[in-house]
């Protein structure tokens, strides 16, 4: 440090009339510590400012994994899938043409039942009374007949004598008037009863067949799949047959029906492959033909519907009515053909999206690690693969069908203490 000189006693009466001027010592400057602070700090933030920069710089380098699949043959299968129902090919709906109650039956669930068996009896008492009334009428008109045949018979003896007495006139011709009117009535009277006559025919056969409606039988040959009614019910066919039983004729023999919408019914044709599952077999697949295409459409909340009908056998009854089938119909189908994935048609590497001009199908293979554009041309698709049909690629080749950036973790950016 500088240290200050005291004066002589000479030298004070002088410096009371100068400028005082200082005088240091000859002695050498020591180091000064906050200069060598500044440096260290200058230093330390250079360091962090190129620590900073090198990680800046590593965590932008990404990496690009490829998600490649290989191109190989296969079959592409168009579909169109739809929910319907099972059923037999045919049912016959049994009901009764008569009202009355139920006095006997003979037929339950799963009754395997023959033509003209009978299934039910309603109670034919009504209908029997109904028909001894009838033919009660009918003998009472068969015996009027046979009164009025007698009349006839007379009334023409009697228009034969007055015929030979009128010649003679021993009779009036009034008289003979009188004979020939009478015999005339007789005749009349004879058309007469044989009319009424066939009229209780006809009454007492309607009442027949009412009491041979009274037995409730089968149809056809089958198996009953549904009953409707039980003993002693009452059944009333006043407005609209009631339905007792439901009776499939062959059970080995079933058919899907199935709603296709609007859209998809253009492409259905009459033997169509089909295939389809239940909720009873999931890991089963039946198969079948599309055997009838309905033009009937049906509407729901403006969604247009079309049914169509797969046949399927049933010979080992594994299918049962009313089950529920999610069946797939196919369209169109191509074999051994070259295909590769949907996803690869649809690819676009992530820097070329706004370069690739749209409309020619394209895909990328990788050939020595590296993202190639071959345009090919695409035919049949389905949900999964679509045919190549020519382009410059072959089995084996490997198709990309998507791509990932893999990015390092950023680490925590340091911070100085203040």
């Amino acid at each position: 440090m500088n240290e200050r000189i005291a004066p002589e006693p000479s030298e004070q009466k002088i410096s009371s009339k100068l400028v005082p001027f200082p005088v240091t010592s000859p002695v050498k400057d020591k180091p000064n510590p906050q200069r060598h602070w500044l440096v260290a700090g200058l230093a330390s933030l250079l360091a962090l400012a190129i620590a900073a920069a090198t990680w800046w710089a590593l965590a932008e380098r990404s990496t690009i994994h490829y998600a490649a699949m290989p191109v190989a043959k296969g079959a592409v299968t168009r579909t169109v899938t739809a929910t319907g129902t099972v059923n037999p090919e045919l049912t016959i709906i049994v009901g009764t043409a008569v009202s009355g109650i139920i006095q006997e039956l003979n037929c339950d669930y799963n009754t395997q039942v023959k033509k003209g068996q009978v299934c039910a009896r309603i109670d034919p008492r009504p209908y029997q009374s109904i028909v001894d009334q009838n033919r009660a009428n009918l003998a009472v008109a068969k015996a009027q007949l046979e009164k009025d045949k007698a009349s006839l018979t007379y009334s023409k003896l009697a228009l034969g004598r007055a015929a030979t007495l009128v010649q003679t006139h021993a009779v009036s011709q009034d008289a003979f008037d009188s004979a020939t009117s009478t015999y005339d009535q007789a005749l009349a009277q004879i058309a007469f009863d044989e009319a009424t006559i066939q009229q209780r025919q006809a009454s007492l056969d309607a009442a027949q067949v009412n009491l041979d409606y009274a037995n409730i039988v089968s149809p056809v040959d089958g198996t009953v799949v549904s009953r409707n009614v039980t003993m002693g019910q009452t059944v009333a066919a006043s407005f609209q047959t009631p339905t007792l039983f439901l009776i499939a004729t062959d059970l080995t023999k079933m058919e899907v029906d199935a709603n296709v919408s609007e859209s998809d019914i253009g492409g259905i044709k009459l033997g169509n492959k089909a295939t389809f599952t239940v909720d009873a077999y999931p890991k089963r697949t039946f198969e079948g033909a599309v055997s009838q295409v309905r033009r009937s459409p049906q509407t729901v909340q403006n969604v247009v519907t079309y049914d169509i009908v797969i046949g399927v056998n049933n010979s080992d009854l594994t299918l049962m009515p009313g089950m529920t089938a999610a069946s797939r119909i196919v369209v169109d189908q191509r074999k051994d053909v070259l295909r590769v994935p949907n996803q690869a048609l649809r690819y676009v590497p992530s820097g070329l999206a706004g370069a690739v001009q749209p409309g020619q199908p394209q895909i990328w293979v990788l050939r020595d690690g590296q993202p190639m554009s071959i345009a090919v041309a695409a035919g049949l698709d389905d949900d999964s693969f679509t045919e190549i049909t020519s382009g410059e690629v072959k089995p084996g080749d490997l198709v990309i069908t998507a791509e990932q950036i893999a990015t390092p973790k950023r680490v925590a950016t340091p911070r100085l203490a203040r």
